[in-house]
């Protein structure tokens, strides 16, 4: 029996220069955070602690790869 497993990837959004885009580390789709569409990439789950957003995690919707972005308590800091 095959299992199939999706590697889950890191970016730490306080390294992202501009205005946020950032490519899939698998893929190279362009990720924005500015889309709403749900084309690129779709929200699976998020992570909120003391009501501040914690970590994200999105699914690349070209290659099926899970990324989650975190570093967001270091910017409200």
């Amino acid at each position: 029996m095959k299992q199939s497993q999706r590697t889950i990837f890191e970016v730490d959004i306080t390294q992202i220069d501009g205005d946020g885009d950032f490519p899939c580390p698998k893929c190279g789709v362009m990720i924005s955070p500015e889309d709403e569409t749900e084309t690129v990439y779709k929200i699976v789950d998020t992570r909120v602690k003391n009501q501040t957003l914690e970590e994200l995690v999105i699914l690349c919707n070209k290659c099926g790869s899970k990324i989650r972005l975190v570093g967001f308590l270091t910017l409200e800091e």
